[in-house]
């Protein structure tokens, strides 16, 4: 009878994750996810810092209405009064912030399934700077799922998670940071190290030997379907391609029908005057004609000295002034500069009671009665700046329903949601 042939010792073994032999792809080991993990150093800290500047921009030390994370203690120390120059700073901080996070996403993705191996290693910790790196690295796979499905669902105006995107997306930006930091100062310098070797041409011959300081590389690897090298480029033309199909958004021209993966900024807006991006039309805040008809829309302007109710007949008699500014909003999209025509804030500022230079706080209330942003608050420094308008006009033309009429708010460098549509209030001073 003839003798079968003897199992393999780990082939039983090999049935797990948990084992080495389990994973057998052999483009796994310590060069590739070195050079993925530096990508993502590089690219993740510019996320986070762009997205920090995001936050400041809504101004949520002004007034309640703005905060939309409450009791955020001292994860808001860096928060500062955020500028009115250059007027498209918020265009230029956000665009980067949405069009990476969405360009990096295959890296991302490729990174967790390099390192897959580890999170299925045993025993757990072998020592303290082992549990640590564990512990970090359950947070930081956590964390980045979080952070990255939660802002690509708000990009697409997916609002199907639970709770707040504001608050959710804030604290699980900690979480994924702090983490990210204790993985890096416990990771860099062996990821330096890999690169270099590879680079140096050590680095091939010591992974295909199986050495044990590099425990990503399978002990049996598979047949090769492609190299190393191959994958990475395969990575890079991913997020080449997610960058072509993003970034158009945050440019005027041919380049934005490019866009093909943001909901507003690729879309066909029209033409003629009111021919730019609308994030929320009248119809959807519940905005009808008649409340905002000439007969009956007033605009309540509340300061120290009382208050005015200003028809749009009588806004229009007032000295008027234009401006030259872009809609940017937190999804990423961005409007070109548009002529924008109206009153200024500090002049409405002295209607009740201020001078204009001097001009206080503002909260503006709109008329809409669904949805977020019902009212929003500008600060000093921003009713001030002579481009802030209570904005009548738009290229030469009255505002349309979409964009606002009778009256909408515009300001330099602010994120879109504070520029009020449909005003039916401002109120100046203490908030």
């Amino acid at each position: 009878m003839p003798r079968l042939p003897a199992a393999h010792p780990s082939s039983a073994s090999s049935a797990w994750p948990t084992s080495p032999g389990f994973w057998r792809s052999p483009v796994r080991g310590p060069w590739f996810t070195s050079v993925l993990g530096l990508v993502l150093l590089g690219g993740i800290t510019v996320l986070f810092v762009t997205g920090l500047l995001s936050y400041a921009a809504y101004n949520p030390d002004l007034a309640s209405v703005n905060d939309k994370t409450p009791d955020k203690g001292l994860l808001g120390f860096y928060l500062f009064a955020w500028p009115t120059h250059p007027y498209w700073l918020y265009r230029l901080t956000q665009g980067v912030h949405v069009t990476l996070g969405i360009t990096l996403v295959p890296v991302l993705l490729a990174k967790l399934w390099s390192v897959a191996p580890k999170l299925f290693a045993l025993p757990p910790a072998r020592s303290l700077a082992h549990a640590l790196e564990r512990v970090s690295l359950l947070l930081l796979v956590g964390g980045a799922l979080f952070e990255f499905v939660t802002g690509v669902l708000d990009v697409q105006l997916d609002y199907v998670f639970p709770g707040s995107f504001y608050p959710l997306h804030f604290y699980g930006a900690w979480v994924f940071f702090a983490a990210f930091v204790v993985h890096v100062v416990l990771r860099a310098p062996a990821a330096v190290r890999n690169a270099r070797r590879m680079r140096a041409g050590k680095g091939r011959e010591e992974e295909a030997g199986g050495a044990p300081d590099f425990p990503l590389v399978a002990p049996r690897p598979a047949a090769a379907t492609v190299s190393r090298r191959g994958a990475l480029w395969l990575v890079g033309g991913g997020s080449l391609l997610l960058f072509g199909t993003t970034a158009g958004q945050c440019f005027d021209g041919p380049l934005r029908r490019t866009a093909l993966l943001a909901p507003h900024g690729g879309a066909d807006p029209g033409s003629g005057p009111g021919g730019f991006q609308i994030n929320k039309t009248a119809a959807s805040r519940g905005i009808g004609a008649r409340e905002t008809s000439e007969a009956v829309w007033r605009v309540v302007v509340a300061g120290p000295t009382g208050t005015v109710r200003l028809s749009r007949a009588e806004l229009l008699r007032l000295p008027l002034h234009s401006a030259a500014l872009p809609i940017a909003c937190v999804e990423g999209w961005s409007t070109g500069d548009q002529w924008w025509r109206g009153v200024r804030l500090r002049d409405l500022a002295a209607l009740v009671g201020y001078d204009a230079d001097a001009a206080p706080d503002v909260l503006v209330e709109s008329l809409q009665r669904r949805g977020a942003f019902r009212e929003a608050a500008l600060r000093a420094d921003q009713v001030r700046d002579p481009r802030s308008l209570l904005a009548l006009e738009v290229n030469g033309e009255p505002l349309t329903p979409d964009h606002g009429y009778p009256a909408r708010v515009i300001a330099p460098a602010v994120p879109g949601v504070l520029n009020t549509k449909w005003v039916a209030r401002m109120t100046f001073g203490d908030l």
